[in-house]
Parts: structure tokens; C-alpha cells; sequence
């Protein structure tokens, strides 16, 4: 997929929507110091272009990060078949070590049944290695590109914008579920829209949307290809820790602003972290002079190729 090359106005759109993706415009244009008309304009075009998304996530009791070997030109066909798959928030074409990297997530009852059975069929597959999530340090909702002042992150932000992804996520009250179908096409259709479709007033729907929200049984992300925000290079890294260093390395990761996405996990490797830089070489600066590989033992990296799923959506 070939990114648009956003402009610093665009960019700082796009970096209010990571912060709130619901944000009003006229808030956003407040904050950002220009016009609301043209922030309404500029950000209307940004959405109908599709170049930026915004778009609710269900977040599922367990998760996973899966790693797949394929056979000799396999790795497209597997990819394609886990991007078709609604459990699967991303997928990744990758370099070394393994094929595809994908993130998959689904109730407590299925999980197990569809790590055994469900993906080991998936096409062009020869292994699969599961990596189950123990805990994020960061999800993609979390992710800042910097186009931001840290005043104004703070002015977009409110209690319902926090990057917290609980240990158990409660089930979703069949009430909702309309609200939520909704909301995953798009985050920011309005209160008229979901009370229409949910056929509840707008009153009902804003203070469902509110709960669905603080209870973080979705997650409301704005997604963008990180090669538009001037980070054409991506890399996942897969850490090898002592297990007394885990949540301090975590920590140390996510205070990075190349850092999207970090997890521990279970398995051989004990953290995973998703980074977008500018080049190649960003990649090795970040590896050898973050001060965070401090207490690793050794680092797995492996450069996104080509991403065919994020946050949910399908990319084209």
C-alpha cells in the first residue's frame, strides 16, 4: 500500500485524531491554533481519502501475537487468508525469521480451540508459533506520532483516551452491539447516527458509547500508514529478558516515540515491540544506543514488508 505524504497541517490533524479520535473539530482547530473551517475541511478530506481511519476496536479476553513460517511463496496466501479473519486486529509480510506476524484475539472459550485446530489450516502454513499476550506496555491506541506539543496532547486528552487494556475485558451486553458495529466503521459517526441505529435516544447513546469507553471493551483508534507521518521503515523486535527486567525494559521501551506497540508475552521471547523510524540505520541506532537494551539478552528483528491488516481494517 503507498502512503500519502501528509503536510505538517494534515500530519497534526492526524496526530489530534491518535489522541482523540472523537475530538470535535472545533476542539481540534482550537487546540491546533488554526480555522475551524479549514480544520473541517482538511480532516474531512483526510477521512473520505481513507488516508487516515478512524475506527473502534473490540478488545478480546486473550490475545495473541503468531509468528508463521511459510512455504517458498506461501507467505501472501497465508497472510491474505489471517487478514480475512475478524479475530485478527494486524498482519504483517515480513523479513527474517519468520514469514507473517500477526495479532490475534478472541474469547476465553474459542481461544484455545483456535490456536490448536483453527490456524495450523491456514494455507501456505508450515509452522506456527504463538506468542499468548501477558500484558501491554502500549497498544497502537497509544501511539503518538509527535507532530504534537506535549501541552497539546494534553488538551486533547480525557479520561476516555488513556491507553489501558485491562486484564479481564467484560462481556459486551447485547444492547451495545449496535453501537459497536457502528462505531468499528466509524469511530466518529455521530450520536444521531448510533441512537438511530441502536434505536435508543441520543441521550442513551452517548452514555453507552461512554461506557463501552471507560470499561475499555473497545478501544476508538485512529489508524494511518506511518510511512505518510515521514516513518517509511518498520521493524518488529522480539526481546529475549530476564524475567526480573521485563516490566522495567517494557517501560524503558515505551518511553520511545519510535515504539507503536510493545507486549509481554509468552514463549522463547519475552517482550515484543512494533517500531516505525525514517530509515534503515534508525533501526540499528535504536537497537544499540536506546539505553533500554541495557538488561536484554538478545534481539530478534524482523522489517514489516508489507502490512495487508491494521487496527482491524483490511488494507488495499
Amino acid at each position: 500500500m503507498t502512503a500519502v505524504i501528509l503536510d505538517d497541517l494534515d500530519r497534526r490533524i492526524v496526530c489530534a485524531l491518535q489522541v482523540d479520535g472523537r475530538a470535535p473539530w472545533r476542539k481540534i482547530a482550537r487546540v491546533l491554533g488554526e480555522s475551524e473551517r479549514t480544520v473541517v475541511r482538511r480532516g474531512g478530506d483526510l477521512l473520505a481519502q481513507g488516508t487516515v481511519r478512524v475506527a473502534a476496536l473490540r478488545m478480546q479476553p486473550q490475545q495473541a501475537l503468531l509468528r508463521l513460517q511459510c512455504t517458498p511463496g506461501g507467505a501472501p496466501l497465508a497472510a491474505e487468508a489471517l487478514a480475512g479473519r475478524s479475530e485478527v486486529t494486524f498482519c504483517y509480510l515480513m523479513s527474517g525469521s519468520a514469514d507473517v506476524v500477526a495479532e490475534f484475539g478472541m474469547g476465553a472459550d474459542e481461544f484455545a480451540s483456535a490456536l490448536i485446530s483453527k490456524l495450523p489450516a491456514t494455507p501456505g502454513l508450515v509452522r506456527l508459533v504463538s506468542y499468548p499476550v501477558l500484558r501491554y506496555f502500549r497498544t497502537i491506541r497509544g501511539w503518538r506520532a509527535g507532530g504534537l506539543s506535549p501541552q497539546q496532547v494534553a488538551a486533547l486528552s480525557t479520561p476516555l483516551t488513556v491507553d489501558v487494556v485491562p486484564g479481564q475485558v467484560p462481556p459486551l451486553a447485547p444492547r451495545d452491539a449496535d453501537l459497536v458495529e457502528v462505531l468499528a466503521e466509524d469511530g466518529r459517526a455521530p450520536l444521531e447516527l448510533l441512537a438511530r441505529r441502536a434505536g435508543v435516544s441520543e441521550a442513551t447513546a452517548a452514555r453507552r458509547v461512554e461506557m463501552l469507553l471507560r470499561s475499555h471493551q473497545i478501544q476508538i483508534r485512529a489508524l494511518v500508514e506511518p510511512a505518510g507521518l515521514g516513518l517509511p521503515v518498520e521493524a518488529m523486535l522480539w526481546i529475549t529478558a530476564p524475567p526480573d527486567h521485563i516490566a522495567d525494559i517494557g517501560q524503558a521501551l515505551i518511553a520511545h516515540p519510535e515504539v507503536r506497540y510493545a507486549a509481554a508475552v509468552a514463549g522463547p521471547h519475552q517482550i515484543v515491540a512494533d517500531i516505525t523510524v525514517t530509515d534503515v540505520d534508525s533501526v540499528h541506532r535504536f537497537i544499540t544506543g536506546g539505553g533500554w537494551t541495557r538488561d536484554v539478552t538478545a534481539v530478534d528483528i524482523g522489517l514489516v514488508l508489507d502490512a495487508r491488516k491494521r487496527g482491524g481494517r483490511i488494507l488495499s
